[in-house]
């Protein structure tokens, strides 16, 4: 049997997690991944790469569960407790992170279906409370930081094509499957119109003396120290695809996250940056077949993250991978059935 060509589409976390799923798991297949814009130039390079579970608009419950019970990035944590050799384990690119979570009043439910999903989840003591005098209570646990901006190179070494793609038929002549994780380019590439921007706007400083996360309860303050930078932010604005910084939010931002924490009053700036989360309301990892001119070609869809591109990218590249070798399955099957020419 030929191998089978698999054009993965975008080259964010989610493009390049799906890419390596496959062609590790699946050396039958030739995998390249084609994209307009590879780090440092995609969204994924200035997200805070918090792995942290988040909501989805018209979710419930039970699905969030299932969802982070499924995807919640469990390959890079396996990475992480396992790393043997140093240059090829991911220390270099990812890190634990004692956190903070803190909210001005008590929230109704003061456990997060999403604390089994962290490594010891607490209520925060009174003592820790202290520091933030107009915050009645907290979460105290350890998640996983990542640093796309040295994350994505590590895995850009292979499976690469610079172009852009305008229209996925314009693949489908060198391909037998195409992933597409092309974020908002869905929008325009194949036509869902549920996809929309929310953006993000941070500040990245210089403060090696931090070593906690802090977040507000709501999600629109936060101090996210990395291996390389701290990140303060943020903003989340739907609908929104200005990707200028503004100045005035960004003043708003330093404000906020001193009060937080003083000492970053202190702290050099040494960039900002703006980023369009890729948002749906729910996100979309599932395989079609799209008629072409007579043929028929599978397309897997992985997109629509938001701002849990990088919490998702391993589960859903799983995903993706199964997808992926289903096809296989039912062309190898077909294969069997045909009848002798």
């Amino acid at each position: 049997m030929k191998r089978v060509r698999i054009a993965v589409v975008g080259a964010g976390v989610a493009g390049f997690s799906s890419a390596v799923c496959i062609a590790e798991a699946l050396p039958s297949c030739s995998v390249t991944l084609v994209a307009d814009r590879f780090s440092p130039d995609t969204t994924s390079d200035g997200a805070a790469g918090i792995v942290l579970a988040a909501e989805f608009p018209g979710t419930s419950l039970s699905h969030l569960k299932n969802i982070y019970q499924c995807w919640c990035n469990t390959e890079l944590w396996v990475r992480l407790h396992t790393a043997k050799e140093p240059r090829q384990s991911l220390m270099k690119h990812a890190c634990f992170s004692p956190s903070w979570q803190i909210f001005k009043e008590v929230p109704a439910n003061k456990k997060p279906f999403w604390s089994e999903f962290v490594i010891g989840f607490r209520i925060m003591t009174d003592g820790e409370l202290r520091r933030f005098p107009h915050h009645k209570f907290g979460h105290a646990f350890t998640t996983v930081r990542c640093d796309c901006s040295s994350y994505l190179p590590w895995l850009q070494n292979r499976l690469v094509e610079k172009r852009k793609v305008n229209d996925l038929q314009e693949l489908f002549n060198n391909f037998d499957l195409i992933v597409n994780c092309s974020g908002l380019g869905s929008k325009s590439l194949v036509g869902d119109t549920h996809v929309y921007p929310v953006r993000g706007q941070v500040l990245k400083v210089e403060a090696p003396w931090l070593n906690h996360f802090i977040r507000d309860g709501d999600g629109g303050t936060y101090i996210y120290p990395g291996i390389r930078s701290v990140t303060l932010g943020g903003t989340r604005q739907e609908g929104d695809w200005r990707l200028h910084v503004d100045r005035a939010e960004a003043e708003g931002i330093l404000e906020r996250c001193s009060r937080l924490e003083p000492s970053l009053r202190k702290a050099k700036v040494l960039g900002e940056w703006v980023g369009l989360r890729p948002s749906r309301k729910n996100p979309r990892v599932e395989k079609e077949v799209v008629q072409v001119q007579g043929h028929r070609v599978p397309v897997v869809h992985n997109y629509g993250h938001g701002g849990s591109g990088v919490t998702l990218a391993w589960g859903t590249a799983l995903d993706v991978m199964e997808l992926v070798r289903e096809h296989l399955g039912e062309k190898l099957l077909q294969a069997r059935l045909l009848p002798p020419s």
